[in-house]
């Protein structure tokens, strides 16, 4: 992977300096992309010798719910043309990343047993943001295998407070 995040990051660089203050707006249209440009058969679309750059640019602004903007639009004919968009995923994350670094926040992963609302979520991130020190952005994702509690991860660091990690470590214990 070392290789897509070398060839992904002049263009986050580059797109980042170009979107000025305006990054949430590129990420609203740069991360759907990315998604769409994960997949094999947009790569094999974007790859065939018979097609354009113009036909794969369209292929995905057809897929994105929206019309894309001129900046849009440019960027994602520069990456079809270099023949990169295997690496848009990769860009959409450093994209992410260096706009998280201006702002001074991260992502963070919330997983629970159940849905949250937001009156829970708004209850959770001053303990989470204390217990990582830094401003969180965080997104919910649902897990029932968890049983109870949630598990939050940051980066690298992990944080379970989870019933089903709690049942594990009482298992080890007593099995020890």
């Amino acid at each position: 992977m070392a290789e897509l995040a070398t060839i992904a990051r002049p263009y986050a660089e580059a797109l980042f300096q170009a979107s000025d203050a305006d990054a949430d707006a590129v990420l609203a249209w740069l991360e759907p992309l990315a998604v769409a440009a994960a997949q094999p058969d947009v790569l094999a679309f974007s790859q065939r010798p018979s097609g354009t750059a113009a036909q794969t640019v369209e292929a995905l602004g057809g897929a994105f719910k929206g019309a894309l903007n001129a900046k849009a639009i440019n960027f994602l004919t520069a990456m079809v043309e270099n023949r990169r968009l295997a690496a848009l995923p990769e860009v959409a994350r450093q994209f992410r990343a260096l706009r998280n670094a201006r702002l001074g926040t991260q992502d963070a992963q919330v997983w629970s047993a159940f849905a949250l609302d937001q009156a829970a979520l708004d209850a959770l991130r001053p303990a989470l943001e204390k217990r990582f020190a830094r401003q969180l952005n965080l997104s919910v994702h649902v897990d029932p295998q968890l049983i109870g509690g949630v598990r939050v991860v940051v980066g690298d660091e992990v944080y379970d407070a989870s019933v089903r990690s709690r049942l594990e470590h009482m298992r080890v214990s007593l099995a020890a």
